[in-house]
Formats: structure tokens, sequence, C-alpha cells
């Protein structure tokens, strides 16, 4: 994976900047983490990226999808706050990164183009968009039928574990 090391720095500067722990205790799909389905949509678009000989900003691509679901909430608890989720979660995980980092503007496009075509307006613009809105497709997907097993497996043979980016931080 010739990105591979990349992204896992990209990772390591990430987890110096934002505080990504926040998602490991919510749910995202299934019994998957919001953490862990951010670190396999990561995973799965840098992939796919190599795979395909796509030609993109890695930091955008990582960051993106990183923090495309970085809302910090269950939304599986019913509250008015989230009634409408799947329409507004981009937004306010953009929102969130922003209070942590100066996004560039391409990468904001990717927070909020990641749940097209529910985001009927905020449309991929960029392949970095459009690799996390598939990636992220994907992985939900292969989350909510248990099928992510071979996702978790890569995650961590790359060193994209939580547990393995915070070691090769020290």
């Amino acid at each position: 994976m010739e990105y591979g090391e990349q992204a896992r720095r990209i990772l390591i500067e990430l987890h110096q900047q934002v505080p990504l722990e926040q998602m490991a205790g919510l749910i995202q799909h299934g019994t998957t983490s919001t953490y862990q389905h951010c670190l396999n949509v990561v995973l799965l678009s840098v992939l796919l990226a190599e795979r395909f000989s796509i030609a993109v900003d890695l930091p955008t691509l990582v960051q993106g999808a990183m923090l495309h679901d970085f809302y910090c909430y269950d939304w599986h608890q019913p509250s008015p706050d989230h009634r409408w989720h799947g329409f507004c979660h981009p937004r306010l995980a953009l929102c969130q990164a922003l209070r942590y980092l100066d996004l560039e503007e391409n990468c904001r496009g990717v927070i909020l183009s990641h749940m097209w075509p529910l985001t009927l307006f905020h449309y991929p613009r960029s392949r970095e968009a459009w690799l996390v809105c598939l990636a992220d497709k994907y992985c939900a997907l292969a989350e909510s039928m248990k099928l992510d097993d071979w996702l978790r497996r890569e995650t961590q043979e790359f060193g994209f574990s939580a547990l393995s980016i915070l070691r090769k931080q020290a």
C-alpha cells in the first residue's frame, strides 16, 4: 500500500489536533463505533485511490474521511436535536471539525457531500469527495450487515487502529 504510511502519518497528526477518541464510544452501524467506521472509510478510500491509480490530495482524502462523521452524539437516541440526522450531520461534523482545524475548501466539501444523494445540493465535486462518498456507502452497508471483518483486519494490518496510531505517536 503505497499511500499507507503517508495516510498513517496524516492520521497521527490529526489525532494530535482533534479529539477523535470522542467517536470511539458512539455506535455508528451495527456494533461498529463511529471511530472504527471512520477508519474503515479512510482505509477503503485510500485503497480505492491506490488500486485505480486515482490522483488524490492524500491529506484532504484522509482528513475528510476521518472527520466525515465527527458530530459526536448518539444518533440512535431519540432527540429533537438530531431528528433529521441523515440530512444534518454532515454540517454538524464540519462545524465540529472546524473547532479544531482550519480545513481547506476541498476537505470541507468532502465532509459536506459524503451523504449525497440524501444531501441533494451538496454533491461530491472532487475525486476525494467521490471516493469518501462511495467508501462511506460501502462501509455502512458492510457494517450494518456484519460483513466488515476484512475492513477491521485491514485497518489493523496497515496500522490504522486507534491503539497503533497512538502508540506510534510517542
